[in-house]
């Protein structure tokens, strides 16, 4: 297999700046590096693509460092270390927590980077679930009835943002939580701002 022949300087600013995790973000950009993948910096962080394509990211956190897939909902899993990251319907991740680990699963992390390597050269997608496969809380659902200028302004968002705010809405146990909840963000959602804009 070819080693990627070019590194990326920022990469390497990245990783020095990180104060916890240097030795375990070396270790994994080293075994990402001998997989045919272009190294660059999105987000902020380490990303590696495919013919411009994000395949997998690293970095690293306060309790962990990552190893993130973007279709990791895509791959086998057949060691079931794989997590959901957050509310994401496509990403999974790889949580580590020393320089140890990594060497004792640097054939196994590999070969997860390899399958979703080919999962992007295939061109499969993941299936997402629509705007309206969310559950609306009904908390949201009376002010939009209420408020025709709200309700338009929540159509208009983009769908990620809709999702977001029903994500949010529904997330609380109590219904005065989740009044309260949509109460602050009526003004951003008539702004047509987004959850974390």
């Amino acid at each position: 297999m070819a080693k990627t022949t070019k590194t990326n300087p920022s990469v390497d600013g990245f990783i020095r700046k990180s104060k916890k995790w240097q030795e375990e973000l070396k270790a994994l950009r080293a075994i990402i590096l001998v997989c045919p993948l272009t190294e660059e910096v999105k987000w902020r962080v380490p990303c590696y693509t495919l013919d411009g394509k994000n395949v997998v990211l690293i970095n690293g956190f306060k309790e962990f460092c990552a190893l993130s897939f973007v279709k990791g909902a895509l791959l086998k899993d057949e060691k079931g270390i794989l997590q959901k990251i957050g509310q994401a319907q496509a990403g999974r991740w790889i949580k580590l927590t020393s320089a140890r680990q990594i060497a004792e699963m640097k054939s196994v992390l590999k070969a997860y980077i390899l399958e979703a390597i080919e999962v992007e050269k295939s061109g499969a997608k993941v299936k997402m679930k629509e705007t309206s496969d969310f559950p609306m809380a009904e908390e949201l659902k009376s002010k939009l009835d209420e408020d025709a200028s709200l309700k338009k302004a929540f159509e208009a968002l983009t769908p990620g943002r809709q999702r977001g705010y029903l994500l949010y809405f529904s997330g609380a146990k109590q219904s005065k939580t989740r009044a309260e909840r949509v109460a602050k963000c009526v003004p951003a959602i008539l702004r047509g701002k987004g959850l974390d804009d």
